[in-house]
């Protein structure tokens, strides 16, 4: 005889969850000449402006001379009012009569702050109200703090309740990476539909006017504007290198960086430092300032001694600040100081950003502030470029 074996399979669970919160919000109503308000008679009020919370509109009621006839004017009556459509809204209130001499002795009455025996209030319909026939007596209130300069300041605070259930999704749709960058870099690639060309070092290069405008406000200038340059056959771009144009446009089209050792034949990191110190002041150029900060993140990274010099001066010029944090904190320290200033860069930082020295002698203050070895005479003979002796050290790259 044949066996059967009965799998039961487990019942499916699934799950649901009902969360039940407020949408909060208050303001602040001032009554101002409440002197003349009295008078105006039991069952009257003066209104704030409308204000909207958890999607309703609301107002708060004073009652100078109270809502009930038979409290005969001895109270005044405050009211929070549901100013807008809405049926059975459930909300917290709390109404506040600020004390005015700046002792902070508020009156208030909340529901915020107290555990709800009911639950929160239901409001029925526009024009329902919660509040206080006998808010304060009249005759206190006259002659307190909370009065001043003939002026009452009352805050109203209104929590409305909301419920919502969040179910498991029932659907899941695949979403594909945006390629948007890899079809502007095709459209780049194939030199279809160029309507602009740029002489760089020797070197040319063919763009789309529409996407260099949309990339970069001066490049929108330059060929749009009404300083446009009318010879757009060929733009003669200065003081740029050819590679450095190439990574340019690689990044307006791409919006990313391209292989730096591809571009420049160089190795990666070399590649990668003088590359960057390049597109960072040609971005500050063409006012490309995600470009800009991917520089700056990458030099910060590449920090070394034979380059640090360089890529201070060029924070300092372009006023990354930052990266120049993190060069000074590096050519600061006691193994990297003196040969840092053995470097051509160390020579052109001198002369081109000599405010630097300052910033970078409180650098090594501040790491030699415990040390007697080295006092501040010592530290600027070191940047003067003299040993510890006080002879010339010629500067040469190591």
């Amino acid at each position: 005889m044949g066996r059967f074996n009965l799998e039961v399979s487990k019942p499916s669970v699934t799950t649901s969850t009902s969360r039940t919160e407020t949408v909060n919000g208050s303001h602040e109503f001032m009554i101002a000449g409440y002197s003349l308000s009295k008078g105006i008679g039991i069952g009257k009020y003066v209104a704030s402006d409308t204000f909207m919370v958890g999607g309703y509109d609301w107002a708060i009621y004073f009652y100078p001379d109270g809502k009930s006839a038979e409290d005969n004017s001895t109270y005044v009556s405050l009211f929070i009012a549901l100013a807008s459509e809405g049926t059975d809204v459930r909300a917290l209130f709390e109404l506040t009569l600020l004390d005015q001499s700046g002792r902070e002795r508020h009156k208030v009455h909340s529901h915020f702050s107290r555990a709800l025996e009911s639950g929160p209030y239901t409001l029925k319909y526009r024009g329902s109200m919660w509040g206080y026939k006998r808010f304060f007596k009249r005759s206190a209130l006259e002659t307190s703090d909370y009065l001043k300069d003939d002026c009452l300041q009352i805050r109203c605070c209104v929590g409305v309740v909301n419920s919502r259930t969040e179910g498991p999704k029932i659907y899941c749709i695949p979403l594909l990476p945006s390629n948007i960058g890899q079809q502007f870099g095709k459209l780049l690639k194939s030199g279809k539909g160029t309507d602009v060309n740029f002489e760089v070092d020797g070197e040319t290069f063919s763009a789309h006017k529409l996407v260099l405008a949309g990339r970069s406000p001066v490049f929108r200038a330059q060929l749009y504007g009404p300083m446009k340059d009318l010879s757009t056959q060929c733009i003669k771009v200065e003081d740029m290198k050819g590679p450095v144009f190439k990574a340019l446009l690689h990044f307006m089209y791409w919006d990313s960086l391209p292989d730096m050792e591809e571009l420049t034949g160089m190795n990666p990191k070399w590649a990668s430092t003088l590359m960057s110190q390049h597109l960072l002041a040609a971005a500050d150029r063409y006012g490309l300032d995600r470009l800009r900060l991917l520089c700056e993140a990458k030099l910060c990274d590449d920090v070394a001694i034979n380059t640090v010099a360089t890529t201070l001066a060029l924070a300092e010029q372009h006023h990354c600040f930052q990266l120049k944090a993190v060069c000074l904190k590096f050519v600061a320290l006691p193994e990297n100081l003196r040969a840092v200033m053995q470097t051509d860069g160390f020579e052109y930082l001198k002369e081109s950003c000599p405010n630097v020295l300052t910033d970078l002698l409180e650098y090594v203050a501040r790491i030699n502030e415990h040390s007697i070895a080295m006092g501040k005479q010592g530290i600027e003979d070191i940047l003067d470029g003299s040993d510890a002796n006080g002879r010339r050290v010629k500067q040469r790259l190591t």
